[in-house]
C-alpha cells in the first residue's frame, strides 16, 4: 500500500462493516431493487433510459468512467441534471488487479476528479471494479481512498447482444428470476458494438413493471452505503 494518504480531498477511508467487500447485494430484508448502469463505450442508450425511469418514476444509480464524461459529455450531463446518483467507474476501465497500488489509486480518485469536473457530481464513496475484477489489494486501495466497491445480484448480460443469444425477453427474465430482497442489477448505457443492439434500454419497462409485481420497489446503492 502506498504510504501518505490516498483519499480525496473530503473524503475518509471507509471502515467498520462496509470495508473489505466488494458488494453483492443490500443487506436487507426489504423488497428493494437497485438498479445500476455502468457507462464507458458510448452512450447510445442513454436518451431511452432516462426516459423510461422518468417515466416510471424510479430512481437509479450510473456508474461512469472518466473517459465516458470526456467523450460524451452531454450525456453525462443529462445523468446528472435528472438527478440521478452517479458512482465512480475509473478513468479507463482497465483490469486494477494487474496494476500497481499506484495507478490503481489513479484510476479511482482521477476517475471521480473527471465525474465532478465535468458533472459536478461527486461519485464518492460508490465505486465499481471494472469486470469485477477484484481482489483484496485493490478493495483494499479503494476503501482507503473513500470508496465502497459495489458489484451486482444479477448481470442481464444484455451487453452480449445478439452474438450472446440475448434478447430484450431474456434481460427482463434474468432481473426477475434473481429477484430478491436487496438485488442489485447491472445493466450498460451503450449499444453492442456489433450489432448496435440496446437490449438493456429495451428490457428495462419490462423489468420495472415486473419488479413492482412482485412487490418489489426501488432504490439508489446510497440505501447500501447511507
Amino acid at each position: 500500500m502506498p504510504t501518505g494518504s490516498s483519499s480525496a480531498p473530503g473524503t475518509r477511508p471507509v471502515t467498520g462493516w462496509l470495508a473489505g467487500k466488494d458488494w453483492t447485494v443490500i443487506p436487507t430484508s426489504r423488497r428493494l431493487v437497485a438498479l445500476t448502469f455502468d457507462a464507458g463505450a458510448n452512450a447510445d442508450a442513454v436518451p431511452s433510459i432516462l426516459a423510461t425511469l422518468r417515466r416510471a418514476g424510479v430512481p437509479a444509480t450510473f456508474f461512469l468512467t472518466g473517459n465516458f464524461v470526456r467523450d460524451f459529455p452531454v450525456a453525462a450531463l443529462s445523468i446528472a441534471a435528472a438527478g440521478f446518483r452517479i458512482g465512480d467507474h475509473t478513468i479507463t476501465h482497465p483490469h486494477l488487479t494487474q496494476l500497481a497500488d499506484a495507478a490503481v489509486q489513479q484510476e479511482i480518485l482521477g476517475g471521480a476528479r473527471q465525474i465532478t469536473a465535468v458533472t459536478g457530481k461527486d461519485p464518492a464513496p460508490l465505486f465499481r471494479f471494472p469486470f469485477g475484477d477484484v481482489s483484496a489489494r485493490v478493495i483494499s486501495i479503494a476503501n482507503q481512498a473513500g470508496y465502497v466497491p459495489i458489484r451486482w445480484t444479477i448481470d442481464t448480460l444484455g451487453w452480449e447482444g445478439t452474438a450472446g443469444h440475448i434478447t430484450a425477453q431474456v434481460v427482463a427474465s434474468r432481473v426477475l428470476a434473481a429477484a430478491r430482497p436487496g438485488e442489485i442489477v447491472l445493466m450498460h448505457v451503450g449499444s453492442n458494438p456489433d450489432d448496435h443492439t440496446t437490449l438493456d434500454a429495451d428490457a428495462l419497462p419490462r423489468a420495472i413493471s415486473g419488479l413492482r409485481a412482485l412487490g418489489y420497489s426501488f432504490v439508489t446503492l446510497d440505501a447500501l452505503t447511507g
